[in-house]
């Protein structure tokens, strides 16, 4: 036996010594032990650094179930390694339950090697489990197989509750737009997230810190339109990890489909994780890599109602429980008012405090879904938003992504009870609706206010058996709405203002300033996390994935004043101010008074100064 190794005029080398395979670049290796029978009993490849280190075993298995089928391997052939320009293509065959042709396809470039599954056939995908699926293993193994863990950590960029930024490698994550505040669940405060993990060498230590040492990126690459899935889950168990992304049975295929390519980049960082993600995306031309064309006043400090309508209606809450006057109207939403806002922004004037952009925040409206005013709320909502323009501010609409509220249902997604659970973007009917809505929100001839506001980009549907228009579905639909409301909005008034936490690259050409979100409580050991800390990593992120995008820094909940004055002077190093306490901090009780305020004051002067 002897070796042979082919060098070619580009980065990446290819070795052959009898069954063994090496492909190599200047920054990673990936070797397969054996590329005959022993492969087609255990089809892995190791992924090492470029020191020699083994970061993973590839299990290069993969399954695509559908609603007619599992899939499951049982048979695999050996790779076949082939030139496609600079790049080496490792193929391997296989033959499953589900579908006609069935192929993993590993793909060799300088920087990356990235994996993927074509197959052929009929079935609409529920499942797409990679880097490891279900197969009957020519030896008598069957089951489930994943590849190896040999890292110490995961970054996982989407806040969440318990907070913890980097993570043991043998805890789960969820990336994706499904989500809300019950247990398990709130994973979705950036929706969606990077799609991105950073598999780091060295274990992580806080709830907010990123160790040093070597890091891999593991990435989805894919036009945001072939984004069909509504999560990515990082599945580990005891040794052992796999990917599933959930497709929910709505991507129908009809003969030939290929999967999103999951991407191993190394990087030098934790944080040039993300970097590299960024830059594979925009590289693929599959995210925008310019910055939203921005008006000078969507950089002036921001005073968001919430807070302070929480806050108000705490101390209503607790008066009610020292006087049983049951009279009282309770819920934060029942206090966007255009009397209680006007209240509000007396006392801030009388401290000295001017927000050039106010945000009418949950619920000016008498439906979410039409989004018509309420009446009783706000008497002449037009007229008042007139006032603050001749005031020199702007005002911008509190928005609820996906509520049903107020649609007509055949331009909804239903349950299986036939109720509506959320609008369909991927209904041609419901986005001329959400057009004609927009323009009247922020048109001369209608309401005229100046932008959105864009929450619950979470609460995108998930299940099998929900039942929508043909087309996008998962983050591909969050995208479709979001392109419909952008678009609408930027058709009405050009310098309309929309704020999206959708942090994900490819969202950044639907939004113009990114959102660091609600704030979350503990770390895995139910410690208080400083807020501060909270939203520094939160910007981190935000500054890796959309450098050009604006941030709206946010401000709650806010767990006491202290917290909340800390965090209001570190605001305007990290993005445009926002304001949203007045009277009191909700979740502590503590009032806020003139000393408090000039505090705030000080910050948007020195901030103001800065944009001069």
């Amino acid at each position: 036996m002897f070796a042979m190794t082919v060098a070619h005029a580009d980065a990446v080398v290819v070795s052959r010594s009898g069954r063994r395979l090496t492909v190599s670049t200047a920054t990673y290796s990936l070797l397969i032990e054996d590329t005959g029978a022993r492969f087609s009993r255990s089809p892995y490849a190791i992924l090492a650094g470029a020191d020699g280190r083994t970061w993973t075993e590839l299990n290069l298995l993969a399954s695509i179930d559908t609603v007619q089928s599992p899939d499951e391997i049982w048979e695999v052939s050996s790779p076949v390694d082939s030139r496609d320009g600079e790049d080496v293509v490792l193929t391997v065959a296989m033959r499953g339950t589900a579908w006609n042709t069935h192929e993993t396809r590993v793909v060799c470039s300088p920087e990356s090697v990235a994996v993927s599954v074509r197959v052929t056939g009929t079935g609409s995908i529920t499942d797409l489990w990679v880097l490891g699926g279900s197969a009957s293993m020519p030896h008598g193994a069957t089951g489930e197989y994943r590849s190896g863990i040999r890292f110490a950590s995961v970054l996982v960029p989407a806040p969440g509750e318990p907070v913890q930024l980097v993570r043991p490698a043998r805890s789960s994550a969820v990336l994706g737009v499904t989500g809300d505040a019950d247990p398990g669940r709130l994973n979705a405060i950036f929706s969606p997230p990077p799609l991105v993990l950073g598999l780091g060498r060295e274990a992580g230590d806080s709830a907010t810190g990123v160790p040093g040492g070597d890091w891999l990126a593991l990435s989805v690459r894919a036009p945001v339109s072939e984004l069909t899935f509504t999560t990515m889950r990082y599945e580990p168990l005891d040794g052992g990890y796999r990917l599933r992304l959930s497709y929910d049975g709505h991507t129908v295929v009809v003969g030939e489909w290929t999967s999103p390519s999951i991407v191993f980049t190394p990087s030098e960082s934790g944080w040039g994780v993300l970097d590299a993600y960024r830059a594979d995306l925009v590289r693929h031309g599959m995210a925008p890599d310019r910055a939203p064309q921005a008006a000078a006043w969507w950089r002036e400090p921001i005073f968001c109602g919430w807070g302070a309508q929480c806050a108000r209606v705490a101390a209503l809450e607790a008066e009610v429980v020292e006087t049983g006057d049951a009279t009282v109207v309770l819920g934060a939403p029942s206090l966007a008012r255009q009397d209680v806002y006007d209240e509000f922004l007396r006392t801030l004037e009388q401290n000295d405090l001017e927000p050039g952009t106010i945000v009418i925040d949950d619920r000016w409206q008498h439906k979410y879904g039409s989004a018509e005013p309420d009446p009783q709320h706000w008497p002449d909502l037009k007229a008042w938003i007139a006032a603050r323009h001749a005031r020199g501010q702007k005002v911008l609409l509190w928005w609820k992504a996906w509520d049903p509220d107020g649609i007509p249902i055949e331009e909804c997604v239903v349950d299986a009870a036939g109720r509506p659970v959320s609008v369909d973007p991927a209904n041609p009917a419901y986005r001329a609706r959400l057009e004609s809505i927009v323009e009247g929100l922020l048109g001369a001839d209608g309401l005229d206010a100046d932008g959105f506001k864009v929450d619950f980009t979470q609460r995108a549907p998930s299940g099998k058996t929900l039942r929508s228009a043909p087309g996008a579905w998962g983050i591909a639909a969050l995208y479709q709405l979001l392109e419909t409301l952008y678009r609408a909005a930027k058709a009405a008034k050009p310098d309309a203002l929309v704020i999206c936490h959708t942090m994900h690259p490819s969202f950044g050409d639907v939004l113009d300033m990114i959102r660091l979100n609600d704030v979350s409580k503990y770390d895995v050991d139910r410690n208080r996390v400083p807020v501060v800390d909270q939203l520094r990593f939160r910007n981190e992120i935000a500054r890796h994935t959309l450098p050009h995008h604006l941030v709206d820094t946010d401000q709650w909940p806010m767990p006491s004043r202290s917290e909340w004055l800390a965090y209001a002077t570190e605001q305007a190093v990290l993005g445009v101010p926002a304001l949203y306490y007045v009277e009191a901090i909700d979740r502590s009780g503590e009032p806020i008074g003139p000393d408090d305020l000039a505090v705030i004051a000080g910050t948007w002067r020195e901030y103001r100064e800065g944009l001069a």
